[in-house]
């Protein structure tokens, strides 16, 4: 995919007002869209960014802006547990759960490379707090399981946007310009308690299969199996 809203500029400027005037001009350009033509000379968002990971541009994350926080989607944080008895199963289940950020075109920005260390310093200097691109936990829970169901343990986390508007710089001009801008939104983990969300961890059951309620007593199952004593 190309980038054909891209803004660039050539050589930097070595006066305010002249750097003022091309900045003005290249956000000018921005309505206009690119041809064809001059789209197919322009490098994507992917290859931009792998340049601000790798330290190849230099990059800064621009007015960073945090959208409210709120509860991610549900996922399943532990083992299943398979009750093949005659009579309620109850455990004690372990969980632990990881959650990284992804970008707007959902490219992990967790492992690796200097993406995630730059939204945090835009983000501390904009707010006065830290942004965190990961966050990891566990614990355990006891759960009971009814005869013929299967139970886990499902979490969702607190989760945030921020946006805002990389500029890259490069020493020695690539694709033709030596600054690049793009747009971008990251999603990654909230703090507990950000804008009144917690974190929340429950106990899931369902009725097995018919080709689960089958492999009771065999090692078919992608989890643990409750059996009764004989």
């Amino acid at each position: 995919m190309t980038m054909s809203r891209l803004i660039r500029r050539r050589r930097p400027a070595r006066r305010a007002a002249r750097l003022t005037g091309i900045f003005l001009a290249a956000a000018a350009g921005l309505a206009l869209g690119a041809s064809p033509a001059a789209a197919a000379d322009q490098p994507t968002r992917q290859e931009l960014t792998g340049d601000c990971a790798s330290g190849l541009g230099k990059c800064t994350f621009n007015e960073p802006v945090l959208g409210e926080a709120y509860l991610g989607e549900f996922r399943q944080v532990s083992d299943s547990l398979y009750n093949c008895s005659t009579s309620d199963a109850t455990q004690t289940m372990s969980w632990s759960d990881s959650v990284g950020s992804t970008d707007s075109v959902g490219v992990s920005v967790t492992a690796g490379g200097k993406i995630a260390g730059l939204v945090d310093l835009s983000v501390t200097a904009t707010y006065g707090h830290t942004w965190s691109s990961t966050h990891t936990e566990g614990s355990s829970l006891h759960m009971t399981v009814r005869p013929g169901e299967v139970g886990w343990i499902s979490r969702a986390q607190v989760m945030q946007r921020v946006s805002g508007t990389w500029q890259t710089h490069y020493d020695s001009p690539k694709w033709g310009h030596y600054y690049w801008f793009w747009k971008d939104t990251i999603t990654g983990p909230a703090k507990n308690g950000t804008d009144g969300k917690n974190n929340v961890v429950v106990v899931k059951t369902r009725k097995m299969t018919a080709d689960e309620r089958r492999s009771c007593g065999s090692d078919d199952h992608e989890g643990r199996a409750f059996a009764e004593a004989r």
